[in-house]
């Protein structure tokens, strides 16, 4: 009879025993630190732990706790949370996040909840100073990611509208960098924390570092549509304000590399954008490249457009062609003189239009372009990675060497030749 006095099992804390071990041990050990005999964790353990001050680490254990406003995160609450963030579908997951978002818990994400979550993410990445996180926390970068939001979803008795589930979605998918951390924050914070990763930005002496277009939020808003093993050192390897506006110096810079670049481009009119390019650059006479490459902006709006599959028009590298069809430049998408984005070959004049590639807008205040600062970085890859590649190439090369030599056996070698 006891036992049917019992509340029901949650089948949430049922279907989680996969992160049980885990989470135990992380438990015991936040409810040592919250002197509370095995019971709890406090909210401010619970913070200093995953590393989020203020309203969005307060509303993240709000959620955790079931919103039972006691101050008391249980076991039983942690396994859940855990349970949902690292093993549910992209579903569950986002809809936990976009009531995260909520920080004010009023059932409405305006704008001043966005606000405060992008002050609070640039606080916990970039370890400012400040005792705690604010809206004075890079003003400029968190008005260019709120300038890719949508907010159109009516509120009753409101002036302004406020973010709806699918707004949201969509604004994740301009800005990756920001749902990759939203979406790992009950993950143990280190420097391998997904979306908390900032690439080490490498130049040499000879520039002025205020000249440099990549600051440390944009390199971290780019490398947010990356994979992990790209995200630890990018090189500068052309910038016009010590190279030249020069295509054949551009193409001299950047030839020696084999990893993927960063091109980016600042305007007359002060836009800010470019693209990223998994292959060298090298000459071609069509288009070329492969579905990792996309287009994005940096300012006034951060975003980024990957491909959607609609053609494999991806990558441009023309020069010293003769013919009107083949323009000479480098470029991104759409089509020939219909490009996502294009440089001609005098660096001077380009391009940028609507494109179905990337399903990208026009990424200045005009299709015609005037660039007025153009740089490119070099993603260097790591030992392993590197190890990877040219172990592909190995395996490759030795297989060409093989077949030549069955050929050269039969007397078949040079029949094409």
């Amino acid at each position: 009879m006891g036992n049917s006095q019992s509340p029901p099992a949650d089948p949430r804390f049922s279907s989680a025993t996969r992160t049980l071990k885990t989470s135990n041990s992380l438990f015991v050990s936040l409810a040592a630190q919250s002197k509370s005999s095995n019971e709890y964790v406090s909210l401010s353990v619970f913070q200093a732990y995953f590393g989020l001050k203020g309203s969005l680490g307060e509303r993240l254990f709000d959620l955790v706790t079931q919103q039972r406003k006691d101050n008391k995160l249980t076991f039983h609450d942690l396994v859940i949370a855990k349970s949902v963030y690292e093993k549910g579908t992209r579903d569950d997951i986002e809809e936990f996040i976009y009531q995260l978002i909520d920080v004010t818990g009023d059932g409405v994400v305006g704008r001043c909840d966005i606000e405060s979550v992008l002050a609070a993410i640039f606080w916990n990445i970039f370890s400012l100073e400040a005792s705690n996180p604010g809206l004075n926390t890079h003003p400029e970068i968190i008005n260019e990611f709120l300038n890719a939001a949508i907010f159109s979803k009516a509120v009753e008795g409101a002036a302004e509208k406020s973010m709806s589930f699918e707004d949201f979605r969509s604004w994740c998918a301009l800005l990756p960098s920001v749902r990759k951390f939203l979406g790992s924050l009950l993950i143990q914070p280190d420097a391998g924390r997904p979306g908390s990763q900032v690439p080490q930005l490498m130049h040499g002496d000879n520039i002025n570092p205020d000249l440099i277009l990549l600051r440390e939020e944009y390199a971290w808003h780019i490398g947010g549509a990356l994979p992990h093993h790209e995200l630890e050192e990018w090189k500068l390897l052309y910038h016009s304000a010590i190279n030249g506006m020069s295509f054949n110096t551009f193409l001299g810079s950047t030839s020696n590399g084999e990893g993927p670049t960063i091109l980016i481009i600042k305007d007359k009119d002060g836009y800010i954008y470019g693209g990223y390019a998994s292959q060298p650059w090298e000459r071609h006479g069509n288009f070329y490249g492969d579905l990792k490459s996309f287009l994005f902006q940096l300012y006034p709006k951060a975003s980024i457009f990957k491909p959607t599959g609609a053609n494999n028009n991806v990558q441009w590298c023309a020069a010293n062609f003769s013919s009107e069809s083949i323009p000479n430049g480098i470029g991104f998408g759409g089509r020939v003189n219909h490009f996502g984005l294009f440089l001609s070959a005098s660096f001077d004049v380009g391009q940028t239009f609507t494109c179905t590639t990337f399903g990208s807008p026009c990424l200045s205040k005009t299709s015609r372009i005037f660039p007025e600062v153009i740089e490119c970085w070099g993603i260097i890859q790591n030992g392993a990675q590197k190890e990877k590649l040219d172990a592909i190439k190995g395996t490759v090369l030795d297989r060409f060497k093989e077949e030549r030599h069955m050929l050269n056996m039969v007397g078949l070698a040079n029949s094409s030749e």
